[in-house]
């Protein structure tokens, strides 16, 4: 009866496709995490500095605690999605989430901030990004890309927060401003999670909308179906996780994702820093640029959703690996308000078009039917880039007192991953042994 009452609340607004309404639920998670966490943690990273009088490199091993956390609980979560869907992983995560943000607002020495933000990580993994894109490819196929960069600009809409959330930490402190974040996690995420579906066929839809009984009348009737329906009545063309990690693909795309996060992890956590040492900008107009890079990222993100369904995803790849590494020795050795201006423009653009193309490329590669564990899999490797640029870049500047030496290795790094994606080629499913007959 549960099963029949949410096939009706599913299919009650024919005019439009229930999957966008999974995307824009997404959107709404991913504004929380980009508004309290992503885009804000380098300002706390100065606030932070200032009031416990703890090094760049102290500041930087609890961001890259917080990746490896979820990097090593990532085969876990894909395991989970696939098992019990992501909806009832995201509720769980989602609470998780707003639990770390409450005790991070009570913490008081090094090692109860580690422990805090473990807490965020495995919350935000479980109810954020992971669980979202592998609900997303499941109810896309030809605009699976259109629809990741959408589901991901809820990133971007957050980081226009990011002024905000500097001045309520300069207005009511960083605990005030962290324990309202873990209020807002809880009360407003946990009923964007009811949205999430994982999968569309159970609710009478094929991938990218269109009633699935009419692809079995057409089936029946010696029709041919779409590209859509076809994908869904044969999923022998996927790979299964065994069989993914012994392409060369797998390892091609976990890498190379891995060398564009060296960038955008370091940028996250030193950018306001940065700005502050070098140029001697305020916390506010900081975060600005924090808010500027996330508004680009969002042009980034629709226009590569658009693109990426109709181009090459490994030449969008590799010209936004490019183009973060342009993007970082600009803002390394800035000293004029255009070159922060150029660095704002290139890395938020550059994330944004590469962003939805990471996800989708797994999909296409490997189908849908093992993508959660496929990508959870992957995490340990990408998350040797959210882990490696806030470390190098925070060791560096604590050696020489700057940050351009930290952010040269970085962008060097990044454009020397382009390689990855250059090499990358569509994998060949192997070929399997017959089911025994009778």
């Amino acid at each position: 009866m549960a099963k029949v009452v949410a096939d009706r609340s599913v299919r009650s607004v024919p005019r439009l496709f229930y999957g966008w309404y999974v995307v824009i639920g997404g959107m709404g998670i991913q504004a929380l995490q980009g508004a309290l966490l992503n885009s804000s943690y380098g300002t706390y990273t100065a606030v932070l500095q200032r009031s416990f009088g703890w090094s760049r490199t102290a500041l930087s091993g609890g961001y890259s605690l917080q990746q490896l956390t979820q990097g090593v609980i990532g085969p876990l979560e894909g395991f989970l999605i696939d098992r019990f869907g992501a909806r009832a992983v995201m509720r769980v995560g989602i609470v998780i989430f707003g639990i770390g943000f409450l005790l991070f607002s009570r913490f008081n020495s090094l090692l109860t901030f580690y422990a805090s933000l473990t807490v965020i990580a495995v919350g935000v993994s479980l109810g954020g990004f992971v669980p979202l894109s592998a609900t997303i490819v499941n109810w896309f196929i030809r605009r699976r890309s259109s629809a990741m960069g959408l589901m991901s600009t809820g990133m971007g809409i957050g980081g226009f927060l990011a002024p905000v959330i500097a001045w309520s930490l300069i207005a009511h402190g960083w605990r005030a401003t962290a324990f309202a974040s873990g209020v807002i996690v809880i009360v407003a995420g946990l009923p964007l999670t009811q949205i999430m579906r994982s999968n569309p066929e159970p609710y009478g839809y094929l991938p990218d909308g269109g009633p699935l009984e009419a692809a079995g009348a057409a089936r029946v009737a010696g029709g041919t179906m779409g590209s859509a329906g076809a994908a869904v009545q044969d999923r022998s063309g996927d790979f299964t996780v065994g069989e993914a990690v012994h392409t060369s693909a797998f390892w091609l795309i976990s890498f190379g994702h891995a060398s564009a996060l060296l960038v955008v992890s370091a940028v996250n956590v030193h950018l306001v820093s940065h700005l502050q040492q070098r140029l001697g900008y305020s916390l506010t107009r900081a975060a600005f640029f924090v808010a500027m890079i996330t508004t680009f990222s969002m042009v980034g993100q629709i226009g590569g959703g658009y693109l990426g369904d109709r181009v090459s995803k490994r030449a969008l790849a590799v010209g936004c690996m490019l183009m973060h590494a342009t993007a970082l020795l600009l803002l390394a050795y800035a000293t004029v308000l255009w070159m922060v201006v150029a660095f704002a423009v290139l890395h938020g653009l550059a994330w944004g078009v590469r962003g939805p193309q990471m996800q989708a490329i797994r999909a296409d590669y490997f189908g849908r039917s093992a993508y959660g564990k496929i990508y959870g899999v992957s995490l340990p490797i990408v998350t040797l880039g959210t882990v490696g640029g806030p470390m190098v870049a925070g060791i560096m500047a604590d050696t020489f007192g700057n940050y351009e030496s930290g952010f040269t290795i970085l962008a060097v790094l990044s454009a020397a991953g382009a390689i990855f994606w250059l090499l990358l080629r569509k994998p060949v499913l192997p070929q399997r042994a017959a089911a025994p007959s009778g």
